[in-house]
């Protein structure tokens, strides 16, 4: 029997913003989760996490913002990783986002935003059901 390769996730902090409580503790979610995690740590540009999220080979990239610069650095990730070709690694959002800039998010190709309150066990269940691991050739 094969054994189904774990989903291996990014979690990162793009931009000036420097507070990564939250986004550690998501991080440890998935890994207690048994997710296979990949913490960039503060101050990332969106082409270092593009870079990254392409040398760790992970399957979804969670991004972290409380400093408001996520309706320019999440859409830019997305658009980078288009054009990179693995416009198939998931994109998903958190922290300190309106709810007006949610729908414009997702239009420019954020897959699910998640606001202070959404609890752990909602946010891994999310996982669960829309991240599988990528095909790779070779």
């Amino acid at each position: 029997m094969t054994q189904k390769r774990k989903i291996r996730v990014m979690v990162a902090k793009p931009g000036l913003d420097g507070h990564d409580r939250g986004a550690r503790i998501i991080a440890r979610a998935y890994r207690d989760a048994g997710y296979e995690v990949v913490y960039t740590g503060l101050h990332q540009g969106p082409m270092e996490i593009v870079q990254a999220a392409i040398q760790e080979d992970v399957d979804m990239i969670g991004l972290s913002s409380l400093a408001g610069a996520h309706k320019y650095n999440f859409p830019k990730v997305v658009e980078l990783l288009k054009e990179q070709g693995v416009d198939d690694i998931i994109v998903c959002g958190g922290g300190i986002i309106p709810e007006e800039d949610i729908p414009e998010l997702k239009k420019q190709g954020i897959r699910e935003i998640f606001t202070p309150g959404t609890s752990l066990d909602e946010i891994v269940a999310w996982v669960e059901e829309n991240v599988h691991p990528r095909n790779r050739e070779g």
